[in-house]
């Protein structure tokens, strides 16, 4: 059920709608079956009245206000009658389910004015639940309330409080999570009980009908205010801008009223008016300032025409520019912190709102730090808070780049000759970066050593880290002039984590 404030009428039918639930877990006895036919009896009453009471309203609409006021009464009346035909449309189909309930019945007892086999358990499960017409039913009724609620304004729909609802019960029966149909239709319900029902939901579609049509020709009941002393006011929300940003400024009176349709032109063109106010948008391609003024024309309830002029308004288009430099390089690196500096002519640091896609940026007043993670291309987009809209003033694509690989040294040298000495005097291989401004460090984490000395088979040694393990340094100690030490298989890894096969390093002893 909705919530809010329900009417007399709306918790009469609610507390038989529990009492009719309540019979349903005793035993069906001709006196309970009886009452249900009663229960059913006042519910059709309680439904014919409220459709004659809505039929009067809509033909009392149509003799007065569609008449006297057609343009203002016409919107709603035709919503009214939406609004008749949703709850029409509910209410056939849901005949439609009765007349299978007095078929599957055996018709009506004369006697009795119920159905024939009104008692039986079988038929409402069978069609409602077995036939999925309840399941159809709930999502019908449920479809019925939001078409309902759309005719109406939000604050309407946030205060109107009606039943027509279908939900699947919160709590557990026995354990089980029923379905609405299976609450309302399911084993062991008395097929007039289930009849009863299918009236009390009609019953609800038709309160539902009426509070949306009375909240709806309630509108024509608020009164119009004319008002006879006016204020012509221009605001525009600022008067800086930068190129392609469109310029707008609201043109309204001030203690004005909602429904009124005044003239209203700027610098001779006219605008559009929704609500009594006037929208002045114009394409700012150009540089430089500009200025106008509008002008009002207010019909007063004597017919007459009222002038208003607004003070002369101005603004300034300005070029857009944003200045994004990379402190160090043109070109992100992954792995290490790449500082950027960004600002934009005319705008304060603090406004910049700066974004990028194809990593991350931090920082703030100008001064930021760009983290990539995957080469390509990165974009920094600059906005900034203008007049309290935030407006895109630029953009700068960037290359993202491996560091590049560092070059492998054994004793500072890449190859050539060495003094035996000198060779054997090294404990350590070292990856290093040449000529990269960024503070990047790459470590050796693999290599191979050869020594060939001459007319002796070649020793191969592998190792570990960049130190020469105690293999490699015996290796070494036995060579002379004219022995071969080659390190190669180098593979050292970098600040973005990739692993890097460098040069191999050649060296002869002499």
């Amino acid at each position: 059920m909705a919530g809010g404030k329900e009417s007399a009428r709306q918790k009469m039918i609610n507390i038989m709608y529990l009492v009719l639930l309540a019979m349903l877990a005793l035993n069906v006895s001709e006196t309970i079956l009886n009452a249900f036919k009663n229960i059913n009896d006042s519910l059709e009453t309680s439904r014919k009245n409220v459709d004659a009471s809505v039929s009067q309203l809509v033909a009392a609409f149509e003799s007065t206000k569609l008449k006297e006021e057609p343009q203002r009464a016409q919107p709603i009346y035709e919503k009214a009658k939406q609004a008749q035909k949703i709850a029409g449309d509910l209410n056939t189909y849901i005949e439609t389910l009765k007349q299978k309930f007095v078929t599957a019945g055996q018709g009506i007892d004369p006697a009795s004015g119920d159905l024939v086999e009104r008692g039986n358990v079988d038929i409402a499960p069978g069609i409602m639940i077995n036939q999925k017409e309840g399941a159809k039913l709930k999502q019908q009724i449920n479809d019925t309330r939001e078409k309902l609620l759309a005719l109406l304004d939000a604050k309407d729909r946030a205060s109107v409080t009606f039943s027509l609802e279908a939900k699947d019960p919160e709590k557990l029966v026995n354990g089980v999570r029923k379905s609405w149909e299976e609450n309302n239709f399911g084993e062991g319900t008395p097929l007039t009980a289930a009849m009863t029902i299918l009236t009390k939901i009609q019953s609800d579609v038709k309160n539902a009908e009426s509070d949306v049509i009375k909240k709806l020709f309630g509108k024509m009941d608020q009164a119009v205010v004319n008002l006879d002393k006016f204020a012509a006011v221009a605001v525009a929300p600022t008067s800086y801008l930068i190129q392609g940003q469109p310029y707008t400024a609201e043109v309204f009176l001030t203690a004005y009223d909602s429904k009124a349709n005044p003239s209203i032109t700027v610098n001779g063109s006219p605008l559009s008016v929704k609500d009594g106010r006037g929208m002045y948008s114009v394409n700012t391609g150009r540089e430089g300032v500009f200025s106008w003024k509008g002008r009002i024309l207010v019909k007063q309830t004597d017919g007459s025409v009222k002038e208003y002029f607004t003070p002369e308004q101005k603004y300034q288009v300005a070029r857009p520019s944003a200045t994004i430099s990379p402190t160090k390089m043109n070109v992100f690196y992954i792995g290490v912190p790449n500082p950027v500096s960004i600002s934009a002519p005319g705008i304060p640091k603090e406004s910049l709102r700066v974004s990028m896609s194809g990593g991350s940026i931090s920082g703030t007043n100008g001064e930021y730090t760009v983290r990539v993670t995957s080469p390509g291309t990165a974009k920094v987009t600059v906005s900034a808070d203008v007049g309290g809209k935030v407006q895109a003033i630029g953009t700068t694509d960037f290359r993202v780049k491996r560091i590049p690989d560092p070059i492998a040294k054994f004793a500072g040298k890449t190859g050539g000759s060495m003094p035996s000495v000198a060779i054997k005097a090294q404990s350590s291989l070292f990856a290093v970066l040449e000529g990269f401004e960024f503070d990047a460090k790459f470590n050796v984490t693999r290599f191979t050593m050869i020594v060939q000395k001459p007319r002796q088979d070649p020793v191969v040694i592998q190792g570990s880290g960049n130190d020469l393990n105690a293999a490699m340094r015996s290796a070494l100690a036995g060579i002379g002039p004219g022995s071969r030490v080659i390190f190669d298989n180098i593979i050292a890894v970098g600040p973005d984590g990739s692993s890097r096969q460098l040069n191999s390093i050649p060296l002869t002893a002499n």
